[in-house]
């Protein structure tokens, strides 16, 4: 599985962007899909969750200002961020877990560990 972000930029508080991440290779019968941020001095770790069946999963914090999605036809994982803060800096990577069945869930704590394929990450400041 090959991943690859893109979109990264520096924005002022209160913009928007989106990042996407290319997916290529074989994804697996069943997994799930995220996106992790890793601000400065922070650990990594997920903030955005999506399985196959379109079912999402968010970092409490951040529900209602980010959204994540997929389409399945050109195989790009979006994450679309509105009203961004100046704590959401960091680099954002999307990762893939395989999973034993397509009605797993996929939690945003707990499971980080289990993404074994993961892009290089894009960055993305937020600053006036």
């Amino acid at each position: 599985v090959q991943l690859m972000e893109s979109g990264g930029d520096s924005v002022q508080p209160g913009g928007s962007l989106t990042l996407s991440c290319a997916v290529s290779g074989n994804t697996h019968t069943n997994y799930c899909m995220a996106w992790f941020r890793q601000a400065p001095g922070n650990q990594r770790r997920v903030i955005a969750a999506l399985r196959q069946d379109g079912e999402t999963y968010y970092r409490e914090s951040l529900e209602g200002r980010f959204s994540i999605r997929r389409d399945n036809t050109q195989n790009i994982l979006f994450l679309q961020m509105n009203s961004l803060k100046s704590e959401d800096s960091g680099t954002y990577d999307c990762a893939l877990r395989p999973t034993y069945s397509d009605q797993m869930a996929c939690p945003v704590s707990g499971a980080d560990h289990e993404y074994i394929y993961r892009g290089q990450g894009t960055q993305v400041t937020v600053s006036s």
